[in-house]
């Protein structure tokens, strides 16, 4: 940052900053505000300049909050803010760049003061923070407006109803950021907070009726990723002399006092991130996230949330049930594609889970669509660089893809797409395979890495479930996709027999070390059982229902038929040998009867030719393998230390100290 650090290090000995923060109240029609506002630096765009940012004015703040009390210039800065945006539109629509600039400037500082009010001190004190004005000390006027939901009324009203111009970018980002510091205290509690004064203000009183239009408009601002404007565009045209009017408008008001300073010069690079190409998009959407996961209030649902399931398609002309409330309508085809399109944040992710789960009309809409493939492939690119995403976007991730193959009609149709040169699948060069047959191959590996890093039965049980719901309808499979479903049958069988191996060694040695505890080989038995059967039941779904569909998959049966011979006479799979065995046999014995030194068409054509041949009745019925994803109780606490923690690692507009963190632990992903 070079000489740019010096500076914001002046920031503590700024004299305005001094004198809002200090024992003189100041009025809300003192000239001072304007002197105060009129500053000019770029936003800035990196954890790095914000932590810079936040260790110079953090002073400035903790003298606010112990001044506060006496002076009330809390309460007079907000007011000031107020009062211009009752302005804010007809400057925008005049485009009024100096009214609109300082109005920014005053919220700016109001979030980088509530961020801090916000960490160091309950909701309760913050509160009366709200009510003090120009008295005694800590005395404050109890009949007095409410300025904290004045504020939040006027943030909603900001984000909702003022046009996004290049003039008005950066305060309408500043409103979604100032609302999600607003909603931070849940940062600072180790417990999911479940009652509290934000939730009170959201979700009744004079913030209500701002509900699906508030959700409206992040949804919008998601779909639309507008990109800030580039420097210069939302200041006034510089003078022909060079220097711009703005800037010498702020360095004359200010009188060199607040000095003008820059976080990343004309000369710095900012970091390439795809999520961050428009910072209103980004945190518009974690907004979105936070409001969708509140918890419901004692008497009431979350608003938002109702808002989120309830939304219809534009083309949708039926009325909403009255007893749906803040419902809205919003174009499908246009979320759609900016959800294909942003996959790779985990964000975005979430928010696909989010509307599949908790919204029929949009589950509807994308399981007809007949470009499946555009939604399908970023989520199966998560999947196949697993190593290199969290956790949670896996699972993400992975329940998506769950909630997919509950449907037949995504069963059947992801077999009738054909995708060309897959080039980020690196372990087979994949010139031309269908959709169905890349999402058996990519859950697989899935399945395999799971097996042998993280071991997580959870991702096991999900990965085996989206191809259970999938097996019936296997048609055509591709020669690799059916090798790997036979080479992780493979894989399992290798880890049971050394499983078994341990566990009959274990039993010796027990009986010369008493005092040695044993490892548990039989849950471990147990769990390598429960998967074997499940690939078992899988391979036998799709030999009963579309064995005539499938002839490479019988194929690689018949090539590693051996494999199978083991669990013939198990007690834990004799049932579900039944038909793979009688698959086996009868293939095995017209290809006996063809001769020996076949060629792979021709044992192909064999197999084809004896799928229609073979007499269905003689293979056992078992009942459908179909599995239902179901939330688990209290999703609440995984799913909102999630999102706080995608609000956290965000670069856009907002800086926590790790050090003060509680809801989640800073070195888990």
């Amino acid at each position: 940052m070079g000489s740019n650090s010096s500076r914001i290090g002046d920031l503590p000995k700024n004299e305005y900053l001094k004198k809002l923060s200090g024992t003189e109240s100041v009025s809300e029609n003192d000239p001072f505000w304007n002197q105060l506002l009129s500053f000019s630096f770029p936003a800035p765009t990196s954890s790095t300049e914000l932590k810079l940012l936040e260790e110079a004015t953090i002073s400035v703040c903790r003298s606010l909050v112990v001044n506060n009390p006496r002076t009330g210039n809390l309460g007079a800065l907000i007011k000031v803010f107020l009062s211009r945006t009752k302005e804010l539109k007809l400057s925008a629509e005049c485009q009024n760049h100096i009214f609109i600039w300082q109005t920014h400037n005053a919220l700016f500082i109001i979030c980088c003061l509530l961020k801090v009010f916000i960490c160091e001190m309950s909701e309760e004190e913050l509160q009366l923070h709200f009510t003090y004005e120009e008295k005694s000390p800590g005395s404050y006027s109890s009949d007095s407006e409410d300025l904290l939901e004045e504020l939040l009324c006027c943030l909603m009203q900001l984000i909702t109803d003022i046009p996004l111009l290049d003039i008005t970018y950066d305060i309408s980002v500043e409103a979604v950021s100032t609302m999600v510091v607003f909603l931070s205290c849940q940062l600072f509690h180790k417990e999911v907070l479940r009652q509290s004064i934000s939730h009170k203000y959201l979700m009744r009183g004079r913030c209500l009726p701002y509900t699906s239009k508030l959700v409206k408009t992040l949804l919008y601002n998601f779909i639309r990723q507008e990109k800030p404007p580039p420097p210069g565009a939302h200041v006034l045209p510089q003078q022909s002399d060079g220097g711009g009017l703005l800037y010498g408008l702020a360095s004359g008001v200010a009188t060199g006092l607040w000095t003008v300073f820059t976080l990343g010069g004309v000369g710095s690079k900012a970091a390439a991130s795809p999520e961050l190409s428009s910072p209103l998009a980004n945190q518009s959407l974690l907004l979105l996230l936070v409001l969708a996961n509140l918890t419901d209030a004692a008497d009431a649902p979350n608003p938002y949330r109702q808002a989120i399931m309830s939304f219809k398609n534009t083309q949708d002309s039926s009325p909403f049930p009255s007893s749906i409330p803040h419902a809205f309508q919003i174009n499908f085809n246009s979320l759609y594609t900016a959800l294909c399109e942003q996959q790779t944040s985990d964000q975005a992710t979430l928010l696909l889970y989010t509307l599949l789960h908790q919204n029929s009309n949009v589950r509807t809409y994308m399981l007809a669509r007949t470009d499946m493939e555009n939604l399908v492939l970023p989520i199966l690119e998560i999947l196949y660089h697993v190593e290199e995403r969290n956790s949670h976007h896996v699972y993400m991730a992975l329940i998506i893809l769950l909630i997919l193959t509950e449907d037949d009609g995504f069963n059947r149709s992801i077999h009738e797409v054909i995708l060309k040169n897959i080039t980020w699948y690196s372990e087979r060069v994949l010139t031309e395979i269908s959709l169905g047959s890349l999402l058996i191959l990519v859950v697989i590996r899935t399945i395999q890495y799971n097996m042998t890093r993280t071991r997580d039965k959870y991702l096991h049980t999900n990965c085996l479930a989206a191809l259970a719901n999938m097996s019936a309808q296997f048609r055509s499979l591709h020669q690799y996709a059916a090798q790997r479903i036979i080479s992780l049958f493979s894989l399992l069988s290798k880890k049971h027999n050394k499983v078994l191996e341990q566990a009959t060694q274990s039993l010796r040695g027990s009986l010369s070390s008493n005092d040695v505890p044993l490892p548990d080989y039989a849950q471990d038995l147990n769990v390598i059982e429960e998967v074997i059967r499940m690939m078992l039941e899988i391979i036998n779904s799709c030999l009963t229902n579309s064995l005539h569909h499938n002839p490479n998959l019988v194929y690689a049966l018949l090539y590693k038929r051996d494999l199978f011979e083991q669990f013939r006479t198990h007690p834990s799979f004799q049932d579900i040998m039944q038909n793979i065995d009688l698959v086996i046999t009868f293939f095995s014995s017209r290809l006996l009867q063809a001769g020996a030194e076949l060629s792979v068409e021709r044992v192909l054509e064999i197999i084809k030719q004896g799928a229609v041949a073979l007499p269905k009745d003689r293979l056992k019925k078992f009942p459908e393998l179909k599995f239902k994803y179901v939330e688990e109780e209290q999703p609440e606490e995984f799913f909102i230390p999630y999102v706080w923690s995608l609000v956290y690692n965000s670069a856009v507009g907002l800086y926590w100290n790790p050090q003060d963190i509680q809801l989640f632990t800073m070195d888990s992903d």
